[in-house]
C-alpha cells in the first residue's frame, strides 16, 4: 500500500548507514535496492539490445551461473540455442543494477561486458569479451580500466557513439580510497570513463569525469546530437542530497566544468538506493528522464524533460503508480516508452507509458504480470522498433513497444 510504502521509506531515510531493501546489510555507504519482496534475485539479472540484422540478443547467466547470449528473430517469441563464451574462471555480477551488458557497433564489432567480484566486499573490475565477427566468436576476457586495486569498480555502463568510438563508464571508488588513506572526507565513489576507437581491442586512459557519484546506482547513457553520448547518474551533491547529474561524454579529452545537476528532489541519504535513472533524447531536443527520488517526504519515479546541457526543462511528473520502480526510458523521434516494475500486492506487474507526441502526453499499457521472481524491466531499440524484455524465474517475456 502507499502508506506503508512512504512510511517505511522515511523511517530508512531518518536512520543513515540503513540499506534500502529487506534482507541486505548495509556497509560503507552501499545500501540494497529500494524495493519490495519481489526484489530481482541473484542470477536473474539481464541485459538487451539488436543488433545490425534487427535480431533481439539478451545477455545474463544461464545454467550453472554461466554467462550465456540468445537471439531471436522473431521479437522473443522463440529463442535460438543459448551461447556459452569462455571467460574462464571469472564470476559475473548478476543482481538487479549490477548485471551484464552487451553493444553493438560497426565492423561486426560487439562487446559483452560485467563486473566480475573481488576477495573484499563491494569490490570489482570491469570485464570484457570481444567479438569482430558480429558475435559469432569471442575473444579471451580483459580487464577495461587500467587501474588494478581491490576497491569498487562496478556499475559499468557500455555503449557505441554514432562514430563508432566506444565508451565504457563505471562507479570507482580510488579517490575514496586515497581520501581515506589520507585522513580526509569524500562523499560517494566517482564516475570514470575509458574510450576504445577499434572496437575493445585497446582503451585509452582511465578519465575522471565526475567526483562525488553515488555508490551503487546504474549509469544511464543516451546519444547526443554531436555524435558522442550523455551521461545521467545519482550524485552525491553537498552536504548529502542524492540528486541526478548531467555530463557530455563525447570529448575523448578530459571534461571541462563540473556536472550540471539534471534533478532537485533534495533527498539527504547517507546511503545508496540502488535505483538508478534512464536517459534518452527527445525530438524537441534535450532528453527524456526517469528517476527514483523522495522530494519532501513523497517517495516516487518520476518523469521530466532536460533541456540539452541537462538542466531541468519544467516540473517533473510521477508515474502512475505509487509502487512503481526501476523505471527506465527509450524514444525513437516523438515515440516514447517508459517501462517500469510495480508490485499490487500479489505480484510483479510490468507496465508502460506509451507517447507518440514525444511525451507531451502518455497512455498506459499493462504488459505482464508474474509471481516468479523476477529482473528489472531492459530496454532495447533500433530504428522504429523498441522492445522491453522482462526476465523471469521462467521465460524471458518479450513486449513490443512500437
Amino acid at each position: 500500500m502507499v502508506t506503508d510504502r512512504r512510511t517505511v521509506l522515511g523511517a530508512l531515510i531518518g536512520a543513515p548507514g540503513l540499506a534500502l531493501a529487506q534482507g541486505r546489510a548495509p556497509a560503507d555507504g552501499h545500501g540494497g535496492a529500494h524495493g519490495r519482496r519481489d526484489a530481482p534475485r541473484a542470477g536473474l539479472a539481464c541485459s538487451a539490445a539488436y543488433a545490425p540484422d534487427a535480431a533481439l540478443w539478451v545477455v545474463g547467466l544461464g545454467e550453472q551461473g554461466r554467462l550465456m547470449l540468445r537471439s531471436s528473430t522473431d521479437t522473443g517469441r522463440s529463442w535460438g540455442a543459448p551461447q556459452y563464451p569462455d571467460i574462464g574462471d571469472d564470476r559475473v555480477a548478476s543482481d538487479g543494477e549490477s548485471r551484464p551488458k552487451l553493444a553493438f557497433g560497426p565492423q561486426g564489432w560487439v562487446v559483452v561486458a560485467w563486473t566480475q567480484p573481488l576477495a573484499r566486499p563491494y569490490t570489482g573490475e570491469i570485464r570484457m569479451i570481444r567479438s569482430s565477427d558480429g558475435g559469432r566468436t569471442f575473444g579471451a576476457p580483459f580487464t577495461v580500466h587500467q587501474d588494478r586495486q581491490v576497491i569498487t569498480h562496478r556499475f559499468e555502463s557500455v555503449q557505441f557513439d554514432a562514430r563508432g568510438r566506444l565508451h565504457v563508464l563505471w562507479i570507482d571508488k580510488r579517490d575514496t580510497e586515497s581520501a581515506r588513506i589520507a585522513g580526509q572526507p569524500w562523499r560517494g565513489a566517482a564516475v570514470y570513463r575509458t574510450v576504445s576507437l577499434d572496437g575493445g581491442r585497446s582503451f585509452g586512459p582511465d578519465t575522471l569525469l565526475a567526483a562525488h557519484s553515488c555508490e551503487c546506482c546504474r549509469i544511464a547513457l543516451a546519444p547526443a546530437p554531436d555524435g558522442g553520448l550523455v551521461a545521467l547518474w545519482r550524485h552525491v551533491f553537498e552536504p548529502n542530497l542524492r540528486d541526478h547529474a548531467f555530463m557530455q561524454v563525447g570529448d575523448l579529452q578530459a571534461p571541462r566544468g563540473l556536472p550540471v545537476r539534471a534533478s532537485h528532489d533534495g533527498w539527504a541519504l547517507d546511503a545508496c538506493p540502488h535505483h538508478g535513472p534512464g536517459l534518452a533524447p527527445a525530438a524537441r531536443g534535450g532528453y527524456h528522464a526517469v528517476w527514483f527520488g523522495d522530494r519532501a517526504g513523497r517517495a516516487a519515479v518520476r518523469y521530466g524533460m532536460l533541456a540539452a546541457d541537462g538542466q531541468p526543462a519544467g516540473e517533473p511528473i510521477e508515474l502512475p503508480d505509487a509502487t512503481a520502480e526501476h523505471a527506465d526510458v527509450i524514444a525513437d523521434g516523438p515515440r516514447v516508452a517508459v517501462v517500469w516494475r510495480m508490485f499490487d500486492g500479489e505480484a510483479s506487474v510490468l507496465k508502460a507509458w506509451i507517447s507518440d507526441d514525444d511525451g507531451r502526453t502518455f497512455r498506459t499499457r499493462v504488459l505482464a504480470r508474474t509471481s516468479e521472481d523476477n529482473d528489472h524491466p531492459r530496454l532495447a531499440g533500433r530504428s522504429g522498433e523498441a522492445s522491453v524484455v522482462w526476465r523471469t524465474r521462467k521465460e524471458w517475456h518479450v513486449e513490443r513497444l512500437y
